[in-house]
């Protein structure tokens, strides 16, 4: 019997035996990290994700955006900053995937590739950095804003541009034009850049509830009544969008770039009916609040709205890739059974049962390991939120309190902040759900 003679056999058989190990999901790895961190458990989520990426190096770029949702709500701008930076570099350099992992993801999956972050991680990297850094010092602030619109006018472009992609283009993230009217209306250096930048944030988020409002106060108000300052409440609300495995029968567009990967890499054909594949998929969350309720000195000033539908972003990016991610499950299952079948041709399998039935189970086993590739940044809200005031200069006390259509529940939280004549103080707190995770962060405390 020539079962064991195989090195083709026994090389396919080995792989099979290391596939079987280590097969958990990332978000089943993080399980105990994201739970800590959503009960409010900082200290201790803080050690799991260390622990995870001084385990994990292949996955340590992703994991250091959750580390950096912690740093930033536990207070520490400046080192959330960092992290984001870092990976916002290393996502931009392995944005040019190499030969070789594209070629070992054929005989594994895709998390044989290093993780470069989806298209609207690498969009929220920016808007968390801009968020960050208002926090600090706000000196790279005004840069980070612009990058927020390059960057997206990047993607769109590599997706195949607007023609292709229009709903990209309708959907873009008016955060950054945003916070550049802010900082630019502060100054009034130039009055004509803060109407441009108002009148973006109309066009990117029609729904903004204060959008029109703002651009009318550009054309005509100055920056505030003189003795008051301006106070931007920035929310991260709800829990937002992760990935999960999904069963996915191939489309018509993922069964073209399937047949395109075959074609590249093999002599063989894709088969005429493909079955339903593993595959991992964007999915949103439900979330109870809707807003943030913001009082200052004990007396009702509004609440917060949606400036980022971080939920939306996510799931109209990740549509306009997803046959692409199909296609390339496809091509990984037809060029593995290609494989078994050319390994039973050279041990001749049909002049032996023993490892005709050995191939089969092999076969079997290899595509049975193969894992969604679910690396996300599972710490992102599912809303971006903002309310603008205008305060007498002073300090003050700001309470905010999760909001739903019925009104303020759960547990309110509270801030001292200190307005400056004619300046912004800046805002930043976390409510995952009904209360506050992490602290209220502030530009400028009360002494």
């Amino acid at each position: 019997m020539t079962l064991h003679r195989s090195p083709l056999l026994t090389a396919l058989l080995l792989s099979c035996l290391c596939l079987t190990a280590g097969c958990a999901s990332h978000a089943d790895r993080l399980h105990q990290f994201r739970s800590d961190f959503f009960a409010g458990n900082l200290d201790q989520a803080t050690t799991e994700i260390d622990e995870l990426i001084e385990k994990s190096k292949e996955d340590a770029d992703v994991l250091k955006l959750d580390r950096a949702v912690v740093e930033l709500v536990s207070g520490r701008p400046e080192n959330a900053e960092r992290l984001l930076r870092e990976v916002r570099d290393r996502f931009d350099y392995l944005e040019q995937t190499s030969a070789a992992e594209l070629a070992a993801s054929m005989v594994t999956d895709d998390t044989a590739i290093a993780y470069a972050g989806e298209d609207h991680e690498k969009i929220l990297i920016l808007s968390l950095l801009a968020l960050s850094n208002l926090m600090a010092d706000g000196t790279d602030a005004t840069a980070y804003s612009l990058q927020i619109a390059e960057k997206q006018r990047q993607l769109i472009e590599a997706a195949g541009g607007e023609e292709e992609h229009p709903e990209l283009a309708e959907r873009q993230v008016a955060l950054g034009p945003y916070i550049h009217a802010a900082l630019q209306e502060e100054t009034f250096t130039n009055p004509d850049d803060v109407v441009r930048s108002r009148t973006m944030v109309v066009e990117w988020q029609p729904d903004f509830r204060d959008g029109k409002a703002d651009l009318e106060r550009a054309k005509y108000e100055a920056h505030s009544k003189p003795g008051h300052g301006v106070v931007y409440v920035f929310t991260l609300v709800g829990r937002g969008p992760t990935k999960e495995e999904s069963l996915e029968v191939p489309t018509q567009a993922a069964l073209l770039i399937a047949d395109q990967i075959i074609s590249h890499n093999a002599s063989q054909s894709l088969p005429p009916t493909v079955a339903p594949i593993r595959v991992p998929k964007v999915v949103t969350r439900e979330n109870r609040i809707q807003e943030v309720s913001v009082r200052v000195d004990d007396a009702a000033a509004g609440s917060t709205a949606t400036i980022v539908d971080v939920g939306e972003l996510a799931r109209v990016h990740y549509e306009a890739k997803y046959p692409a991610v199909i296609g390339r499950a496809v091509a990984r299952r037809v060029l593995k059974k290609s494989a078994v079948y050319t390994v039973k041709e050279h041990v001749n399998a049909d002049a032996s049962p023993v490892a005709d039935v050995a191939l089969t189970l092999a076969g079997i086993a290899w595509e049975a390991t193969e894992t969604p590739d679910t690396r996300c940044w599972g710490l992102l809200p599912d809303e971006i939120q903002v309310l603008r005031l205008e305060l007498p200069a002073g300090p003050h006390k700001l309470t905010l309190q999760p909001a739903d259509a019925r009104g303020p529940f759960g547990q309110p939280a509270s801030v001292g902040v200190n307005v400056r004549d004619g300046h912004n103080t800046y805002v930043l707190a976390n409510f995952p759900d009904n209360r506050l995770v992490g602290q209220i962060l502030t530009s400028e405390e009360v002494e």
